[in-house]
């Protein structure tokens, strides 16, 4: 049964190319009316098979793809009325910009009249009105994948899928392109679905992201929860930065546990998965959560650590620190801390219990 506000629905959808191997395994997934949801994974997670699937450019081995509640599992691409933007934009080189923009319309048979004033609408919504005339080959990539956008909404389309759009492009370009993107959204209200490998641009622009390994959703989530509150390890790992310690449970008590690690040192933290005494577990914690405390700091969750290295990041420091018979973790702090920080310095860490995540 799909919720009133769905628009995509994935039910029990798998996809085999050589009948052993799953793909996309089992997925079940609700895409909500107007909300800009990215697909994030490394390659061969998945996620762009479920985008190909969705676009009716790959057929599921098993299970039923429904938009607004009917079945589109069967619809061939061109009668899904989806506006798609790929990585290497596929614009005409032989078509003006006006004229790629035009085709989708074209194809669908509409008057001149209407065809102009919809290319003129789409054009001035990606900010590039007065190149109409031109050819794709006379533009930069990011105009081009401009064009590549408007051609994609020109025909109003109820869900617009981007796979990779912005990985050709520089970097600031790709940030600048990222804002742009999601300020349209808003503008516009459309269903986005982007398919992305990079996580910093998945924060950025979604509403919730669908984090994918070995063609399994592994999360779910508005990007903040997503973040602050990873519910595996695979998650925490591939979604922003992590500093994790190896601990063994001594004792749980609720929803959080306490952990040894190897020198002895005791912390408590959120039992995510319901690890048991005795088991061995994983430690996980943002770098920006963790703070170097003198002598009058916290007293509770504090180990002691050793300096190896500190990186200038322009908005802040970064320190590469050892604890005994633990993997470098990474420490996050303010500029303030410049020049009283060096390689070789003795310091004491403070992790909060609540930001120190507990994976079996």
């Amino acid at each position: 049964m799909t919720t009133s506000n769905a628009l995509v629905t994935f039910t029990g959808v798998q996809k085999t190319y050589d009948g052993h191997t799953l793909v996309v395994r089992d997925l079940n997934l609700e895409i909500q009316k107007g909300e800009f949801l990215s697909l994030l994974g490394p390659s061969g997670s998945g996620k762009t098979t479920t985008l190909m699937m969705l676009a009716g450019f790959e057929s599921p081995t098993s299970g039923e793809i429904s938009l607004n509640g009917v079945p589109i599992t069967r619809t061939p691409p061109h009668k899904r009325n989806f506006g798609m933007v790929f990585q290497n934009y596929a614009l005409f080189p032989h078509m003006t910009v006006a004229d790629n923009i035009a085709y989708p319309l074209t194809v669908r048979k509409l008057g001149k009249a209407d065809v102009e004033a919809k290319v003129k609408r789409a054009l001035d919504m990606v900010q590039m009105g007065h190149m109409g005339s031109r050819f794709p080959g006379q533009l930069s990539g990011g105009q081009q994948q401009r064009v590549a956008l408007a051609r994609a909404l020109v025909f109003d389309p109820q869900l617009v899928l981007m796979d990779e759009p912005l990985g050709a492009l520089d970097k600031q370009l790709r940030e600048h392109m990222q804002l742009e993107l999601k300020a349209l959204h808003r503008r516009l209200g459309v269903t986005f679905v982007y398919v992305t490998h990079d996580q910093s641009e998945a924060l950025t622009m979604s509403d919730r992201v669908a984090v994918f390994s070995e063609g399994v959703i592994q999360q779910i989530d508005q990007v903040d929860r997503l973040y602050e509150t990873p519910s595996n390890r695979f998650v925490a790992s591939f979604v922003g930065d992590n500093s994790v310690l190896d601990a063994q449970v001594v004792q749980t008590t609720g929803e959080h546990c306490e952990v040894a690690l190897a020198d002895g040192t005791r912390l408590t933290g959120v039992n995510v998965n319901q690890a048991q005494a005795g088991e061995t577990v994983q430690c996980s914690v943002r770098p920006e959560r963790i703070t170097v405390v003198n002598g009058s700091g916290p007293t509770g969750n504090r180990l002691g650590a050793a300096i190896g290295d500190v990186i200038y990041f322009g908005d802040h420091l970064r320190l590469r620190c050892q604890v005994s018979g633990q993997p470098e973790i990474s420490v996050k702090v303010p500029l303030q801390h410049l020049g009283h920080m060096d390689p070789g310095q003795a310091v004491h860490l403070h992790i909060p219990p609540e930001h120190l995540r507990i994976y079996r």
